[in-house]
């Protein structure tokens, strides 16, 4: 397939692309900034770069051991494969009013 040819709009003071003219742009507040430019967009699925990923067998990778924080709740310690892993973020989810937060943070104290 050919190369679509288009236009962008640009932004003189901090590089800001738009598809279409603004008046003022909104990541500077600068006033009457952009010019029209060409850009050129690959449409073919060959002139896109394809991930550099590797497939790895899953009996092929290595466990590894993280440390875990108890949170005092049994079953949510055993959800949570030994408790929450630190840098991590888990989300909680529930009916209202349920014990998820009271006895998480109860038990921190």
């Amino acid at each position: 397939m050919a190369k679509k040819v288009s236009t962008v709009f640009v932004c003189n003071e901090c590089g800001y692309e738009s598809s279409k003219w603004l008046g003022k742009c909104p990541s500077c507040n600068a006033w009457n900034t952009f010019v029209e430019e060409k850009a050129i967009q690959a449409t073919s699925s060959k002139d896109r770069k394809k991930p550099q990923n590797e497939v790895v067998k899953l009996n092929t990778v290595q466990k590894k051991e993280t440390t875990r924080v108890k949170t005092g709740v049994e079953e949510l310690d055993r959800v949570l494969g030994g408790g929450f892993v630190n840098g991590s973020l888990t989300l909680l989810g529930g009916e209202p009013r349920n014990w998820k937060v009271n006895t998480y943070f109860a038990n921190l104290q």
